[in-house]
Formats: C-alpha cells, structure tokens, sequence
C-alpha cells in the first residue's frame, strides 16, 4: 500500500509493468485489466516475473529510537554499518542526550543493532 501511494501518478511504463505482473497472483483480474490498457494483447499470465536485485532491497540506513530510562526521547538516523561502540559514541554525543541526562550521570547504555538505544541514567 505504501508503495501504491509513492506510485500514484506515475506513468513510467518500466514501473508499472513490473508492479502488475508482481501484483497479477494476489489480484488476477484488474492486473489482466491493467495489463491490457498498458498494450499488451496476451494475458499478464505468460509474462515473466521481474527479476530480484538484493542491492535495491538492502537499508543503508537505521533510524534508532533513543530512549531514557524508559522512555523514547528522540529518533537518530545512522548508518547500518555502525558497531554498537560507535552508535553509543554518536548518541552520547548528540545534543539532545545532554537536554535529558541534565543533572544525573549515564549509568549504562544498552544499544540493540538495528533496533533501539536505551540510556540508563541514574
């Protein structure tokens, strides 16, 4: 559905295409419908499926929810090739993590690859 939004007023026939014969197995008839008003006289049935290309499916990016104590603060974007050192490294030095650590001292921080960061504060 989402990607159907992005779509909407496209007419780039190299991207509908793909898309109908991908959709065609979960909504047979308006994809041959479709598939008939792009130009093609045979059925969306004998076309060939697209092919997988895993360097479009790869995220480059990791968007962390940091949390303290507890309780989801703010959202960091970092690469997805950071190692937990250097994610606790770019959130310590953050400006908003000095805005919600104030007056107490980080007791630990617990970074999830891919997932999330929580600072302990005590």
């Amino acid at each position: 559905m989402i990607a159907l939004g992005e779509l909407q007023g496209c007419s780039k026939r190299s991207v509908l295409e793909p898309l109908v014969i991908l959709l065609s197995p979960f909504a047979p008839h308006i994809t041959e419908e479709l598939w008939h008003q792009l130009g093609h006289e045979d059925t969306v049935t004998y076309a060939s499926f697209p092919e997988y290309h895993e360097e479009y499916t790869v995220e480059n990016a990791v968007r962390y929810p940091v949390s303290f104590n507890g309780k989801t603060r703010f959202m960091l974007d970092l690469p997805a090739s950071m190692a937990p050192a250097e994610v606790e490294a770019a959130v310590r030095s953050h400006e908003s993590t000095s805005k919600y650590v104030g007056d107490l001292h980080i007791v630990k921080v617990i970074v999830v690859p891919g997932r999330i960061v929580n600072v302990v504060l005590k």
